[in-house]
């Protein structure tokens, strides 16, 4: 399936989604071009925005909607260096695409926000984990989260580029954004029901680009 095909699927299946149509593809030639550059996602939110977090990574690390066998070459190494357990890893492991939820780290959240404050527990990972190459996707049904923003502030310092996920008004982390898409709903749910969708899709754009 190609982009365009992914992209026309998702508005038939959610309509409303019509007026997010360029900025999807937007951010998925964004995705696209982090990892072509080897790159990787950080992902980052608040409550359901944080289990999003966590969805996106396991979407992206290992197969969704198509297989990612390892290759050829790979699968040379584990038999020569280790055998029959190389045998199994080969026919069980899968090529991932990197993504961190920084929502994932308890032991270093609490650190960070009992010594530094907890409105900077996404802007110090940012920090410690962002590259030049990199995307922050920062997801945020208000868009006005403190902790995001910040971490918005912080990549774009770092030269990365930054998608949004965002609420209708886009909040003060659209201005902040490369590529803002701004679902057409207001309430915390009615959102959060738009964003699914629309990370699902942009998990397949990537997936069927490189594998």
């Amino acid at each position: 399936m190609n982009r365009e095909d992914i992209i026309e699927n998702l508005i038939r299946r959610y309509p409303s989604l019509e007026s997010c149509k360029d900025v999807v593809r937007e951010a998925g030639e964004t995705w696209v071009e982090c990892y072509r550059n080897e790159g990787k996602l950080l992902v980052c939110g608040n409550g359901g925005s944080a289990s999003d977090s966590d969805h996106i990574v396991g979407e992206l690390m290992k197969s969704f909607s198509k297989k990612r066998p390892v290759t050829s070459e790979f699968k040379k190494n584990l038999l020569e260096s280790s055998g029959e357990r190389g045998a199994t890893l080969a026919s069980k492991l899968e090529r991932g695409l990197p993504a961190i939820s920084l929502n994932a780290h308890g032991g270093l959240i609490s650190a960070i926000s009992n010594d530094i404050g907890g409105d900077f527990i996404f802007a110090q990972q940012v920090l410690g984990y962002g590259r030049k190459n990199d995307v922050l996707l920062a997801i945020s049904t208000s868009g006005n989260s403190v902790n995001v923003v910040d971490a918005c502030f912080t990549a774009k310092a770092m030269g990365m580029k930054v998608v949004g996920l965002l609420g209708e008004t886009g909040g003060k982390i659209k201005s902040l954004c490369d590529v803002a898409v701004c679902v057409p709903a207001t309430s915390t749910a009615a959102v959060q029901e738009y964003h699914l969708p629309i990370y699902h899709a942009l998990c397949i754009i990537v997936e069927e680009t490189f594998f």
